[in-house]
């Protein structure tokens, strides 16, 4: 690492060139934005790990309200990803500045879960901490996107994301290790996911560039000259507006991508929900279901980095459709309720979701970043995620009320029927995409 917070990433100590001349395919700066993630998602899962299970045990709450709770997770933060990725964009691209405010955010909303005791006010800590996951999520994207080389934003993506989820296995087994060492355990947990959460905001400070410039940021749906190019003179550089963002998706390949990412995460049931049905329809043992999220996480890691690769090999249109093919067989796997070896079914299961979510979480935003411009890379990014994230929200709502009525199992049926339409529809739309590609190449 270095302290870089003087320097841009275009200077050759930021982003150094190799001896071959070609500068390496995962720059400094994806790496520190990523130590980053690690640290500040060991402090998230800290309190993720052992929220649940107090908001159930204490308060008692049905599968409809813990729908809500779940959906607060992706609602709040997915509306404040749009405020996040404007900001970040005006004043010369000030993606850092929202990053930082966004993890410090988070940072102290930590320790606020010591003083409250009721679902209203848990509700409210956990919305503000999700408006600083909001904030902090669109601009770190664009650091990743402008300092990395279009050719290898998959692999980039896919590190940085192997390292944040090197974080959210860590998070879950700290805060174990809290709850055995102390007496008043989760006082205990919350504390400390407080201090790792401000090394977080720490790091940010002192190892990611203020500022990040791309070299080279082609798009595949290139904007129409201005005046001032046609006539040759250099544009000078003007702050994106609130406008400016929203006509984003006046451009084809962004709107369809956005389209499609919504319509998918509104068929996609949410990870606590599909634990919690795995554990019951394979009738796994109680104790075992806090090691789901970690076989999840494992598999994740471990094909991050190879799945961002393979994205840009063969296109990230292509896996971002087969990732959600592979959830469809993971939901087949738990409603054919096999009930001989469920262990080893319920590692299948892990491994396709976290082949799942391989597929498509950096590779969704490496496939952004080819769809708008440099100087809209926060907000081309917040608008994708903020689509797919209140489809989760409401996918989240749907499905709690699906399973209070109708039970676990019909709801998953259901889902999975509306989630194989999705993805049929999906495939015809983003076609498009790649015939826009091929034409502009």
């Amino acid at each position: 690492m270095y302290l870089a917070d003087s320097r841009s990433t275009t200077s050759p100590a930021a982003a150094p060139i190799s001896r071959s001349g070609r500068r390496p395919a995962v720059p400094a700066t994806v790496l520190s934005l990523g130590a980053v993630s690690l640290i500040t998602d060991i402090s998230s899962e800290m309190v993720t790990a052992v929220l649940p299970l107090y908001v159930v045990t204490a308060l008692g709450l049905s599968p409809l309200g813990f729908g809500l709770l779940d959906g607060i997770n992706n609602g709040v933060g997915a509306l404040v990803r749009l405020v996040g990725g404007h900001l970040a964009d005006r004043g010369g691209r000030r993606h850092k500045m929202v990053a930082g405010l966004g993890y410090g955010l988070s940072a102290l909303c930590k320790p606020l879960f010591l003083f409250v005791h009721t679902l209203p006010a848990i509700s409210a800590v956990l919305a503000a901490d999700r408006t600083g996951k909001g904030l902090r999520t669109a601009p770190r994207d664009a650091m990743i996107s402008l300092a990395t080389r279009p050719e290898h934003r998959g692999r980039a993506f896919g590190v940085h994301r192997a390292m944040d989820t090197t974080g959210a296995l860590l998070g879950p087994l700290t805060a174990f290790a809290v709850l055995r060492a102390t007496v008043d355990g989760y006082d205990a947990v919350f504390a400390v996911s407080g201090c790792i959460a401000a090394l977080g905001v720490l790091v940010l400070v002192l190892f990611v560039p203020r500022r990040i410039t791309a070299d080279t940021a082609p798009t595949t749906t290139p904007a129409a000259p201005s005046a001032t190019a046609a006539r040759g003179a250099t544009p000078a550089p003007t702050d994106p507006t609130l406008r400016d963002a929203l006509a984003l998706l006046r451009r084809p390949g962004l709107r369809r991508l956005t389209l499609c990412a919504a319509l998918l995460g509104l068929t996609t049931v949410s990870d606590a929900f599909l634990y919690l049905l795995l554990q019951r329809e394979l009738r796994l043992p109680a104790h075992l279901f806090p090691l789901l999220p970690l076989g999840t996480a494992a598999a994740f890691l471990l094909l991050a980095v190879p799945m961002g690769a393979l994205a840009d090999r063969m296109g990230r249109l292509r896996l971002f459709l087969a990732g959600h093919g592979v959830l469809l067989l993971g939901y087949g796997l738990v409603l054919a309720r096999v009930r001989v070896a469920p262990v080893a079914v319920t590692v299948a299961v892990l491994v396709l979701h976290g082949a799942f979510y391989a597929a498509t979480d950096g590779v969704l935003a490496a496939a952004t970043s080819e769809a708008v411009p440099a100087a809209h890379q926060g907000a081309g990014q917040a608008l994708v995620g903020t689509g797919q994230a209140l489809a989760r929200f409401a996918c989240s709502l749907a499905f709690g009320a699906a399973w209070s009525l109708w039970g676990g199992r019909p709801a998953l049926a259901v889902t999975a029927v509306a989630l194989t339409v999705s993805a049929l529809a999906a495939t015809a739309v983003l076609r498009r995409n790649t015939y826009d590609r091929r034409g502009a190449a």
